[in-house]
């Protein structure tokens, strides 16, 4: 996880957060203090002004009451005299005081030492407003030369009722706005003391805050790194202290989710893995999410290949369903990837995999290996197919034969042994049928044991050869390709008598007039092979490995003539397996057949009879 920098830490916004609330807070105080203050303190200033106006009133009145009196008063002298005393008395405030006469509007007398105005008429507006309105009226100007604020000020004079004159004062207000500027510096001193303490305090308070939060997020990282084992330190029972303990409950809990987890993780692992069956899982989309080893086997697919691709695509099934057919859960589906060289069919069950509020959330396919299970249904459906065509020829012949007899053919001394003999006939092929019927039977039987014992196989081939050699009755050369070596084996003498005659019983079959059949024994390794070649028609390239089917013949016709069952091969076959042996055929159409098989034989006991 990225490491956070000072300047994004929490501790420093709980700092910068509590200054700027404590300076605003400070900025709203002093804003409505300040003008509050400067609100009282012009009041005050206007109040003071207008109580020395109204004592210059009426020393005013006096001395324009004596001037009426005594015509030879100096009013003019006494009258400037009281405005000096007037701006002495106010240190320096008043800038000048002017007194006006009502009639004529002339200035009276004046208080600045520029007396070139003293009987003119005024100009000024706001005198014109006080004469007519008979009321004091007030306007605040700036100096031009210093910038101070000037308060400007017209009084009338009321004298038994009527508006005399009007004293005109100009006041400066510079101490005014001096005192505010203190106040203001004063202020602004005690704002920045507020912050600094307020610095120190958010920080004090702030890491009693920031540090159990701190130690929460080193645990949350050790979290996310898979350590449950470190716990976040208590430091109190406020509601950060309770945050702490569900934390560390949290991380306990977590870790048993996890352990728990990890324990069902490794037992589907290890199921899935060891399973003979291909499972599949996807999403709702049917994309694949999940296939295990046996999966990718059947289906010859890599799983980074197979990850996230359309199930339908990946089991070749995307022309005869969609994904709404597999989530109805179709009971099942067969996918033959079947070659010419071999056949290969698979069976697919999808089941849906739901949440807990029953919307599906995908598949699971499992898949089974059906190759060897459809072989052996087709192979019963053939071998029953083929029992009853077997018997119901000869039965058919057999009937009609019967039927003849009973019709009269009995008393025909030529028809009726000829009809008898061929009824014969088909019974003993019938007989030899069901024979070898019941070996196959008995060798498919669980409870088949083979009765072994060890026999002089050289001496035991011979035997067999001679006894086919006395009996023959074409005209066929026997050729025994093979040493005299002892060759001692542990073998069922009678199942292997058995075979041996289906094979030679072939051999002699569908040898020619004046053929050979060679008889070979050839010791490999730990097994001894055996093998019989006849010089007759042979068998196409395509059906050689077809002949140890049951009921398999090339030549149906002739091995029905010649008495052939099609299960001599077949007997052979389950014998020679049953002895842990082998068994196959080499042909060339034209030339002859080769049958071979082997037999299994210990060195140790070869070398012991030698």
């Amino acid at each position: 996880m990225k490491k956070v920098g000072f300047f994004q830490s929490i501790h420093l916004k709980f700092v910068l957060i509590y200054m700027l609330l404590i300076l605003l807070a400070m900025q709203i105080i002093g804003v409505y203090f300040v003008q509050e203050l400067e609100s009282k303190l012009v009041d005050n200033f206007q109040q003071s002004l207008t109580q020395r106006t109204k004592l210059l009133e009426y020393n005013l009145k006096q001395e324009m009451k004596k001037a009426e009196e005594d015509k030879n008063a100096k009013t003019e002298v006494d009258i400037r005299g009281l405005l000096q005393d007037f701006t002495q008395n106010l240190k320096g405030d008043i800038q000048e005081v002017r007194i006006i006469d009502a009639t004529s509007s002339r200035v009276i007398a004046t208080s600045d030492a520029n007396q070139s105005i003293v009987g003119k008429k005024t100009t000024e507006l706001i005198v014109k407003r006080a004469l007519l309105s008979g009321k004091e009226e007030r306007s605040t100007e700036l100096q031009q030369n210093s910038g101070d604020r000037m308060q400007i000020t017209a009084s009338p004079i009321q004298t038994d009722g009527r508006v005399s004159g009007v004293i005109y004062t100009v006041a400066s207000m510079k101490d005014v706005y001096d005192q505010m500027k203190v106040i203001n510096q004063i202020f602004a001193t005690g704002t920045v003391i507020a912050l600094l303490v307020t610095a120190v305090l958010g920080i004090l308070l702030a890491q009693t805050i920031t540090r159990p939060i701190s130690d929460m997020r080193r645990q949350a990282v050790e979290m996310a790194k898979g350590n449950y084992s470190r716990k976040v330190k208590v430091y109190g029972y406020d509601e950060i202290g309770q945050l702490a303990l569900a934390f560390n409950n949290l991380s306990k809990k977590l870790q048993q989710a996890r352990a728990s987890t990890e324990s069902e993780r490794r037992k589907l692992t290890s199921v899935l893995s060891h399973m003979t069956d291909g499972v599949i899982a996807t999403d709702r989309k049917g994309r694949i999410i999940l296939l295990n080893d046996p999966a990718e086997k059947m289906l010859n697919v890599s799983r980074e290949t197979a990850l996230d691709q359309p199930i339908l695509e990946v089991l070749g099934i995307q022309e005869e369903y969609t994904l709404d057919n597999l989530f109805e859960e179709p009971d099942s589906v067969l996918l033959d990837f079947s070659t010419r060289e071999e056949p290969y069919i698979l069976r697919a069950s999808f089941s849906v995999i739901q949440k807990e509020t029953g919307k599906a959330n995908g598949l699971i396919a499992v898949l089974y290996d059906v190759t060897e299970q459809e072989r052996i249904d087709r192979e019963r459906r053939e071998f029953v197919a083929n029992v009853s065509h077997e018997l119901r020829t000869p039965l058919t012949t057999m009937r009609s034969y019967i039927e003849a007899l009973g019709e009269g053919a009995w008393q025909d001394q030529e028809l009726a042994p000829r009809f008898l003999s061929v009824a014969q006939d088909e019974t003993e092929r019938m007989i030899r049928l069901v024979n070898d019927l019941l070996k196959l039977s008995k060798m498919d039987s669980t409870e088949y044991r083979l009765m072994k014992e060890w026999v002089d196989f050289t001496e035991f081939f011979n035997r067999i050869i001679d006894r086919f050699e006395m009996s023959k009755e074409q005209n066929v050369t026997f050729k025994r390709a093979f040493s005299k070596k002892v060759r001692f084996l542990e073998i069922d003498e009678d199942k292997i008598t058995q075979v041996l005659y289906n094979i030679i019983s072939n051999a002699m079959k569908y040898s020619p007039e004046g053929g050979t059949i060679t008889y070979r024994l050839r010791d490999r390794d730990d097994v001894l092979e055996i093998s019989i070649s006849d010089q007759g028609v042979g068998i196409p390239k395509e059906n050689v490995d077809k002949i140890f089917d049951r009921f398999y013949r090339v030549d149906k016709a002739r091995s029905r003539q010649l008495g052939g069952t099609g299960l001599g091969l077949a007997i052979a076959k389950e014998m020679v397996q049953a002895h842990g042996g082998a068994i196959w055929a080499k042909s060339e159409e034209g030339k002859g057949t080769t049958i071979y098989f082997t037999l299994p034989m210990e060195k140790e006991q070869e070398d012991e009879w030698e």
